[in-house]
């Protein structure tokens, strides 16, 4: 399972289905909303899609079903706007790599690792929970999978441009790099197998930086 599962989203249902949607919202509003959508976070991973009900979410965030009708018109449209801010979000942070020199330093890719932890310590459980349980719908398959092959490839063209032996294979090598990323993360914070977060960051990025060409 990869962060890129975080894209099993359609991004049209994000504007058009938000009963606020060209309205702006006030302080109240907007922690009220980001509860709903943090409460189906948790709910996801824990029942799954199908068996996260509306009320399972208002029951969480202490709202009524009118107040969650304020914000999203289904469960559906919270799932959609989940995958699609993960997606720009993991776009944002693998972007970094823009900025990074052609020999980065340990330490530049440190900071890159423990960026990308974040973005884990936001969407991780959603992520994991949309690998399990998502909507079945064939265009939703579709979708997530080319919005996969999309991240690995950006970070795979990243990698490969810093390698000394370039690989020919741009997408696995980036599929590659965030599956170990995902799934360190979520032993170390999810399981909590008593490893150290700092730990596993500095060896994950020791990987990466002699992965392209660094000792």
């Amino acid at each position: 399972m990869t962060a890129q599962q975080a894209t099993a989203a359609a991004p049209a249902a994000l504007s058009e289905g938000d009963a606020t949607a060209g309205e702006p919202l006030g302080r109240r509003a907007l922690r009220t909303r980001e509860a709903i959508l943090d409460a189906s976070r948790k709910l996801f991973l824990e029942r799954g899609y199908a068996g996260t009900r509306i009320n399972n979410i208002t029951d969480a965030c202490g709202i009524s079903r009118a107040g969650f009708y304020t914000y999203f018109k289904d469960k559906r449209e919270v799932f959609n706007l989940l995958g699609q801010t993960a997606y720009d979000d993991i776009l944002a942070v693998i972007a970094r790599w823009d900025n990074m020199p052609t020999h980065p330093s340990l330490d530049e890719i440190v900071e890159w690792v423990n960026a990308y932890f974040t973005f884990m310590d936001r969407h991780g459980a959603f992520i994991f929970s949309s690998a399990q349980s998502a909507p079945s719908d064939d265009d939703v398959r579709m979708l997530s999978k080319r919005m996969q092959l999309r991240v690995a490839f950006l970070l795979g063209m990243h990698l490969r441009a810093r390698q000394q032996e370039p690989t020919s294979a741009p997408e696995a090598l980036g599929l590659t790099a965030l599956a170990g990323l995902d799934r360190s993360w979520f032993l170390v914070t999810v399981q909590d197998l008593g490893v150290d977060r700092t730990d596993v960051v500095q060896a994950i990025a020791s990987v990466i930086h002699r992965g392209v060409g660094q000792v």
